[in-house]
């Protein structure tokens, strides 16, 4: 598994406070009251006196290739959480556009490929990892699926839908990549892409992996922001047709005592926090639905 990044320093006390200073920071604009504010400094307190939480990490970053290489094993498994914001969204937008040829652009396992092959597109998959294609081909063995990298897209024919999901925030760059989705769109065609909010990315929401000899590595990943991805679609000449920011339901979590594997998880330290948690708790994905300009020369 070959570094590809910095290496990240990850302290678990540093991560509860930033959790305790996002929702104090909310209490001085007025969001939360007195009672509020003084629980969380009592709480901030208790931690800082928490000789558990004074054992740092050293993370390094790696390729997705050489990352999902790993998680492909378990990236379909119920307790990845985005799989259950993403699909109501995606699918909705999805219900109501024509039938056609469709790439699933990072398609991973072929979760979003399975969704268009359901509402009787043609469907072409494309991904850089061969062990994710290897489960996409295995879920839909009557579909094309191709090795491929976002920034030059292994698709000569023009396609009417391109989905891509949770995949946008491993690249530097976003224009290149929605230069690359322009090129392949027909005049018309739709792209329908989910991504980590960049809140979500700030809270610690990057895949976490373990390298050969068990330690802690993370996916190269970069933290876009809402205008970063509007910047590069509209300078590909693509028209914004729905933006959706979904969020977290529910109320706070009980009271942890217990501190889980947060070199694996680092939402794992919530359960220490619960109501800083839960106000900290911004959108969780964004999703968004494009469409190439009907008039676009070629």
């Amino acid at each position: 598994m070959v570094s590809v990044g910095r290496v990240i320093y990850e302290h678990p006390l540093a991560y509860v406070l930033g959790l305790e200073g996002v929702a104090l920071l909310q209490g001085f604009i007025g969001e939360h009251d007195r009672e509020f504010v003084d629980a969380r400094l009592a709480e901030i307190r208790e931690l800082l006196a928490d000789e558990r939480l004074t054992q740092p990490v050293e993370v390094t970053q790696v390729s997705t290739v050489d990352g999902y290489r790993t998680w492909s094993a378990r990236y379909d498994e119920p307790d990845n959480a985005a799989f259950a914001v993403d699909i109501p969204i995606v699918t909705g937008i999805l219900d109501d556009l024509p039938v056609g040829v469709a790439l699933d652009a990072a398609c991973g396992t072929g979760r979003y490929a399975e969704l268009l092959a359901e509402r009787g597109h043609r469907v072409i998959g494309v991904d850089s990892s061969p062990d994710m294609l290897a489960l996409a081909r295995k879920r839909l063995p009557g579909s094309d699926f191709r090795q491929g990298d976002l920034h030059s897209l292994p698709v000569g024919e023009e396609v009417d839908v391109i989905t891509c999901g949770l995949a946008l925030t491993h690249n530097r760059d976003l224009g290149p990549i929605f230069a690359e989705f322009a090129r392949v769109l027909k005049p018309g065609g739709h792209l329908v892409i989910a991504d980590i909010h960049p809140d979500g990315v700030l809270r610690g929401s990057i895949p976490t992996v373990r390298g050969p000899n068990n330690e802690p590595a993370r996916l190269v990943t970069y933290r876009h922001s809402i205008g970063d991805y509007l910047r590069a679609a509209l300078q590909a000449g693509l028209v914004l047709r729905r933006c959706d920011e979904p969020r977290a339901t529910g109320g706070p979590q009980p009271k942890g005592t217990e501190i889980g594997p947060w070199d694996v998880w680092p939402w794992s330290l919530a359960a220490l926090v619960p109501e800083a948690a839960h106000a900290a708790a911004g959108p969780q994905l964004v999703v968004w639905h494009f469409q190439a300009d009907t008039l676009r020369t070629m």
